[in-house]
């Protein structure tokens, strides 16, 4: 509702609507573009993705390669690729979550993916 009971101004809210669709493009390409680290195993296995949790690298020592016992390491993969996509979330929730907010969750505004 307006103060004073008028009617809301359609170009206005059309216009402001756009203006945060564009900052959310803005904040998604940054993400694309920035990289986090997840770690496991006290650093023996390092991963990165990008903000939008796109695999990037994955380092492992060679002290936690053991023929003998591949499923540690694969549990320390798994667990440095969590722990970076946990960063990750983390990074969009920051970057994203202020302009979900300015949207009211759930705008019903055609167009716009919330």
């Amino acid at each position: 509702m307006i103060p004073g009971g008028g009617q809301p101004n359609m170009q206005q809210l059309l216009q402001q609507a756009q203006k945060m669709q564009q900052d959310l493009a803005q904040a998604q390409e940054e993400l694309a573009r920035t990289e986090v680290d997840g770690q496991a195993g006290g650093g023996l296995v390092k991963a990165t993705v990008t903000g939008a949790g796109e695999l990037r690298a994955l380092k492992i020592d060679p002290k936690a390669v053991d023929p003998e016992d591949t499923e540690t390491l694969a549990d320390l993969v798994v667990a440095a690729v969590q722990a970076a996509n946990e960063n990750a979330q983390a990074l969009q929730q920051q970057k994203l979550g202020p302009l979900a907010q300015g949207l009211g969750g759930g705008s019903g505004i055609p167009g716009l993916p919330f």
